[in-house]
């Protein structure tokens, strides 16, 4: 992957009921379905905001969660991530 860390760091993030919205540096805005992440996915609302930025990455403290950016962009899932709609 060719991205710079500027491009990758994150400014902002937020969970709705479904998806991890995260913006970077250089203006884009990833998602990815919080199933993704069973931790997250369980978490609580007060968990899943406690949120802190590293130079390529975030972390929820509370929850002991850490996503690279790198990670959200390739869609890596965390492993034992079961997608609810699979049968």
């Amino acid at each position: 992957m060719n991205e710079t860390i500027n491009q990758v760091q994150p400014t902002d993030a937020l969970c709705d009921a479904q998806f991890l919205h995260v913006e970077l540096a250089d203006g884009r805005i990833v998602s990815a379905p919080l199933w993704w992440y069973p931790q997250l996915l369980n978490a609580s609302t007060t968990e899943r905001n406690h949120i802190e930025f590293m130079p390529t990455g975030i972390l929820w403290p509370e929850i002991d969660e850490e996503i690279s950016v790198v990670s959200l962009l390739q869609g890596e899932r965390a492993p034992g991530a079961k997608d609810p709609q699979a049968n």
